[in-house]
């Protein structure tokens, strides 16, 4: 594919840059920019923002809300979100189960759950993991037992992201235990106030309250939040799961990255000189950027094979490793060029308001937290180690 801009798609990226300068809120951008920590009404702030404009779901069809862009447009929008310090849309409701209800949902579903996917009227989290059943899914034993016009579900997900601000979750539950652990599994989706379920926190070793485990006791739902067909779950779940590895590439956020390195490493000195000259220094660098620039085109290619009707396959597992690698020694080099000032960790540092010392860089004190934060890519979305054994069994036929 042509990767030079037609004009075009020139005028697009000039609409999308005056938009974020116009709409994007400063204190938004200037937290996301020191890496300061966001709470829910800002995270719901940018996703109203964007939704008034009608360029929230980009990737769903145009009749359910979305905004018809090409690949090219999607990338242009993201990268410059990224560039200009725009929060992270939570990708729970509309990257994940967006998708798979437009695909698998009755009509009925997706009339009722599209719609306040956009306006916000709910936050979904994700009911995949359990304790065990990580990497190996289908190994999971929550249970879900139909009586009657419901279902009644038993047991634990557990690293549930954001789940403490979800009023909504969708769920593998195991629905047959007579066939192969793939083929009895199902996708529900549970309203999170039902009686049965609890929340408990797990704190992080930066102190933030990000992820969680939800305990199922005989929870109540109702037979029309299944998805697609009983037993048929682990289909739809490996369709979403090629979004969110796609997803976690984050092209955009690595070349957001790169730039504020590139500033530090001319601010910062070494040996009386700026850091960008140090020999080691900008070699890492300079590989970090090669690569960057390798996965920005798969991941150009891998979008616009999922725009043509195709559906991602080994290269949203590709662009998952990758991805993840980058991102991480994007981090690794910035909490690198920040020396000592790095090192001690302060949990209100992260805050909005935090008197900062005068000493150090000012992204110092977000960035041994972020790079501690992003070693969980490796493993969440499916470890990188299986991500590796799904590119040998596709390609290779290992």
């Amino acid at each position: 594919m042509d990767l030079q801009f037609t004009p075009e798609e020139q005028a697009f990226r000039a609409e999308v840059q005056a938009f974020l300068k116009d709409q994007l809120p400063a204190d938004l951008s200037h937290k996301v920019q020191r890496g300061l920590h966001l709470g829910k009404q800002d995270l719901e702030r940018w996703h109203a923002i964007l939704n008034q404009r009608g360029w929230l779901a980009n990737h769903w069809p145009k009749e359910w809300g979305g905004t018809g862009w090409s690949a090219v447009e999607k990338y242009i929008f993201e990268n410059e979100c990224a560039m200009a310090g725009a929060p992270r849309i939570v990708p729970f409701g509309l990257s994940m189960l967006g998708p798979v209800l437009i695909k698998y949902g009755s009509e009925e579903q997706k009339k009722q759950w599209l719609p306040r996917i956009l306006n916000g009227d709910d936050w979904w989290c994700q009911g995949y993991s359990e304790p065990g059943s990580g990497s190996d899914l289908a190994s999971l034993k929550t249970t879900a037992v139909r009586e009657g016009d419901h279902y009644i579900v038993n047991g634990q997900k557990t690293w549930t992201t954001l789940g403490q601000h979800a009023n909504m979750i969708f769920c593998l539950v195991r629905t047959n235990r007579e066939v192969k652990a793939q083929s009895g599994i199902s996708f529900l989706l549970i309203d999170m106030n039902t009686p049965g379920i609890e929340v408990r926190p797990i704190i992080l070793l930066d102190g933030e309250h990000e992820v969680n485990e939800v305990f199922f006791t005989d929870v109540k739902v109702p037979v029309a939040n299944l998805v697609g067909e009983q037993d048929k779950g682990w289909t739809y779940a490996k369709y979403l799961l090629t979004y969110e590895r796609t997803n976690i590439a984050g092209v955009g956020l690595s070349t957001a990255g790169l730039e504020k390195l590139k500033a530090i490493a001319q601010r910062v000195q070494c040996n009386g000189q700026p850091l960008a000259q140090d020999p080691l220094f900008a070699a890492r660098m300079a590989k970090v950027e090669i690569e960057l620039e390798n996965m920005r085109t798969t991941n150009l290619r891998v979008i616009a094979a999922v725009e043509g009707g195709g559906v991602p396959g080994a290269e949203s597992s590709m662009l998952k490793i990758r991805g993840t690698q980058i991102r991480q020694e994007v981090l690794s080099l910035i909490r690198r060029a920040m020396g000592p000032y790095a090192a001690p960790y302060v949990e209100a540092a992260l805050y909005d308001g935090y008197a900062q010392p005068a000493i150090g860089e000012p992204e110092a004190a977000g960035a041994a937290a972020a790079y501690f934060n992003n070693r969980k890519q490796s493993i969440f979305g499916g470890s990188n180690e299986i991500q590796r054994n799904i590119i040998s069994k596709m390609i290779l036929g290992l």
